[in-house]
C-alpha cells in the first residue's frame, strides 16, 4: 500500500509538471489577458508568472516582454519595467508601445530626459498616438516647461484626449 501511495504521489507531481509544459504560449497569454482590466493588471504577480511560462515557450516575443514590463510597472518596480521594455525594443526596434512604457518608467524614476527621449521615439514611430503627447506634456510641465508641456497636452486634446489639457488649464498651467 505504501508503494502505491508513493507511486500516486510521484505520478501526480509528474502530471502537474507535464501539464504546465503542455500549455502553449497562447494559452498562457490567454490566462494573462484575463488579469488585464483595460488599464492595469488586477494581479500583476500572477500576470508575470503566466508571462514567464509563455516566454519559456517563445523567448523572442517582444510583446510578452512589454506586457511583463507593464506588470512590473503596476507593481511599482520601474527599473524592472525598463529592463523588460528594453528587451522588447531590442527584439523589435520599432515597437512604439515599449518605448512609451519605458518612458513612463523613467518618468516615475524622475529620469525626465530619458523619458522625453523615449516619448520622442514614440512620436517618430507613431505620430498619432495620443497617449504619448499627454505623457511627454506632463513631464515637461513637471519640469516647469509650460510652453512645450501645454503644446503637447493641447495636441493630445486635438487628437481626442482632453483630460490632461483640461486639468493643466484648471491648475493655471496652460491657457
Amino acid at each position: 500500500m505504501r508503494k502505491f501511495i508513493t507511486f500516486l504521489f510521484i505520478a501526480s507531481i509528474l502530471i502537474c509538471a507535464c501539464s504546465d509544459r503542455n500549455q502553449s504560449a497562447a494559452q498562457w497569454l490567454k490566462k494573462e489577458q484575463t488579469l488585464w482590466d483595460g488599464q492595469k493588471y488586477t494581479d500583476p504577480k500572477k500576470a508575470i508568472e503566466y508571462l514567464d511560462k509563455a516566454l519559456k515557450i517563445q523567448p523572442d516575443n517582444p510583446e510578452m516582454y512589454n506586457k511583463k514590463g507593464t506588470a512590473y510597472y503596476n507593481l511599482g518596480q520601474y527599473q524592472k519595467t525598463i529592463e523588460m521594455t528594453s528587451e522588447s525594443i531590442r527584439l523589435k526596434p520599432n515597437y512604439f508601445l515599449a518605448y512609451n512604457n519605458r518612458g513612463n518608467a523613467h518618468a516615475h524614476l524622475s529620469q525626465f530626459q530619458k523619458a522625453v527621449e523615449n516619448y520622442d521615439q514614440v512620436i517618430r514611430l507613431k505620430p498619432d498616438f495620443v497617449e504619448v503627447y499627454n505623457n511627454r506634456g506632463t513631464v515637461y510641465l513637471l519640469q516647469g516647461d509650460r510652453e512645450r508641456g501645454c503644446r503637447d497636452v493641447k495636441k493630445a486634446c486635438e487628437l481626442g484626449h482632453c483630460r490632461v489639457a483640461e486639468e493643466a488649464k484648471s491648475k493655471g498651467l496652460c491657457p
